[in-house]
């Protein structure tokens, strides 16, 4: 059912009574009780609407709750099962004469409308139960744990109680991914299906290699005449290997060469990120006699 106002279905004010509320359903249901309107399709809604709401106005913990949430959020807490259940309607119908029932079925612990067989708020709604919230855990992750996957232990605090739990965590999991571990979150305040536990991973800083999603940046100093001249320099990868890397004649400060292939892997399918390397060319504060002289005569063929 839609998310109706309870108080005006009964047409009474939000700080009425017991007795005043429970007059007014009263006075609604004799008018439109099936026994009363005989198929009219529309009177048949109107009394399934107000029977809710006094299911729920009628009840102080129903009616607290709904208060505080209103319309919308109680009904994401309660399924129609809960907002009938307890609820002594055979009492008021007797009064009119319709028998003890008078269109429910069930006990006062667990009763449901019907009408022609079908229940009051339909298959749907009968099956619906109110799952429990879910939570959402930010994990810190090394960028070597992001690379070669590995184990954690995760501490939730759920009602007063720690509960700690070891997640795996696969290759790849880079600021921003999530973990989902279904039934793991909060649980349902109405006996429904717990709530899903999200761990979403943040990758800290490195002192070596910085990243950008998949891909891995390294800094590497070279000398100004490997830069003028070229040059092949050792680079070493996250996995501690030493690759060889061709440094073109020419090469200028914070040049960055690419490394295919050699980033972080992907969280999910095959292939990895890339390594750059961004070449800082060292400048000399001081130079020795000998430097200068050279640089001296450099100057004069105007390099």
């Amino acid at each position: 059912m839609s998310a109706d106002d309870y108080y005006k279905l009964l047409g009474v004010s939000k700080d009425a009574s017991q007795e005043d509320i429970k007059k007014a359903y009263r006075k609604l249901a004799m008018k439109y009780h099936p026994d009363h309107t005989k198929g009219d399709k529309n009177a048949e809604e109107t009394f399934k609407k107000i029977s809710e709401a006094y299911a729920v106005l009628s009840d102080t913990d129903k009616r607290r709750q709904y208060d505080t949430f209103g319309s919308d959020g109680f009904q994401q807490r309660y399924s129609q099962e809960d907002i009938f259940s307890g609820v002594d309607f055979g009492s008021i119908f007797r009064e009119f004469g319709f028998g003890g029932g008078g269109g429910f079925s069930g006990g006062k612990r667990r009763q449901s409308f019907s009408f022609g067989g079908d229940n009051i708020f339909g298959q749907r709604h009968s099956q619906r139960q109110v799952r429990g919230g879910d939570l959402e855990y930010e994990l810190a992750l090394t960028v070597r744990e992001v690379a070669a996957g590995t184990s954690k232990t995760v501490t939730l605090s759920q009602g007063g109680r720690q509960q700690a739990l070891t997640v795996k965590i696969a290759a790849g999991m880079i600021t921003g991914k999530k973990l989902r571990l279904a039934g793991k979150g909060n649980p349902s305040p109405y006996g429904g299906p717990a709530g899903d536990l999200f761990v979403r991973a943040k990758v800290l800083p490195d002192p070596v290699f910085s990243h950008n999603e998949y891909d891995l940046t390294v800094e590497k100093e070279i000398l100004l005449s490997q830069a003028l001249l070229g040059a092949t320099i050792p680079v070493e990868t996250l996995e501690g290997q030493s690759l060889n890397m061709k440094i073109p004649p020419g090469t200028r400060h914070k040049t960055r060469l690419r490394i295919q292939g050699r980033g972080l892997p992907h969280m999910r399918g095959e292939g990895r990120g890339d390594l750059y390397v961004c070449l800082l060319v060292k400048i000399p504060a001081k130079l020795t006699k000998k430097q200068r002289e050279i640089v001296e005569q450099l100057a004069e063929t105007g390099l």
